[in-house]
């Protein structure tokens, strides 16, 4: 594994971490960095398993890239699902300088 693999691992990563959130609607319990930290950390594992499985130079380039994006994408759409939504009544509390909501 060479650094343009790892720069590219980290580029897949941040990219399908962030975009990973938009997929699931909602307000969910999940991070944004744990999100962002799944998807590279996914995208590695996906570096790792295609130059384990590589078995020669003659195959394309884009590969990796679809074995990495394929990888970041489960990883962060099932972080997304298993930490949840925010209990019905149970929202988290306001952020400093947020204003409330009329009726409340």
């Amino acid at each position: 594994m060479n650094g343009s693999t790892l720069v590219g691992a980290l580029v897949v990563g941040l990219a399908v971490g962030a975009m990973g959130r938009l997929v699931v609607p909602g307000r969910t319990v999940a991070p944004v960095w744990l999100t962002l930290a799944l998807g590279v950390a996914a995208a590695l594992l996906g570096a790792i398993v295609v130059g384990l499985v590589d078995t020669g130079p003659g195959g394309p380039a884009v590969w990796p890239l679809v074995v990495q994006s394929g990888f970041a994408a489960v990883a962060v759409v099932l972080a997304v699902l298993a930490a949840g939504r925010p209990a019905p009544g149970k929202e988290p509390p306001p952020r400093p300088g947020a204003r409330r909501r009329e009726g409340s």
